[in-house]
């Protein structure tokens, strides 16, 4: 993977897990895989009715981020975590850690 992909992978996927629903869809998808019925349900028992076209708009950024597979069996969608992926994100953040110094700030001279 070239940089600029893994940049855009990278910058993608960080989107994709900044809203709150995608974070909630993400740690559901952590037990198994599931339709957007079930979905529905699980997300509505946490208060509030969710609107499957609703879901269904964060469930396509998710997927364009990669970060969920689907699979089709009949007229149902089931969606599942692209574990690949999310290791990319997980990489990025620990060599950010690996490889960042913590230095103290330095002095600005104006001019």
């Amino acid at each position: 993977m070239t940089k600029t992909l893994t940049s855009t992978a990278i910058v993608t996927g960080f989107h994709a897990l900044s809203d709150p629903l995608r974070l909630q869809v993400v740690e559901l998808l952590q037990q198994q895989e599931l339709c957007v019925c079930e979905l529905c349900d699980r997300l509505s028992q946490d208060g509030g009715r969710i609107s499957q076209s609703k879901l269904s708009f964060h469930l396509k950024t998710l997927k364009e981020a990669e970060l969920v597979r689907t699979r089709q069996e009949g007229r149902w969608i089931y969606y599942s975590l692209n574990l690949p992926q999310l290791v990319v994100l997980e990489q990025y953040l620990a060599d950010c850690r690996r490889y960042s110094q913590i230095l103290p700030a330095r002095r600005c001279d104006p001019a």
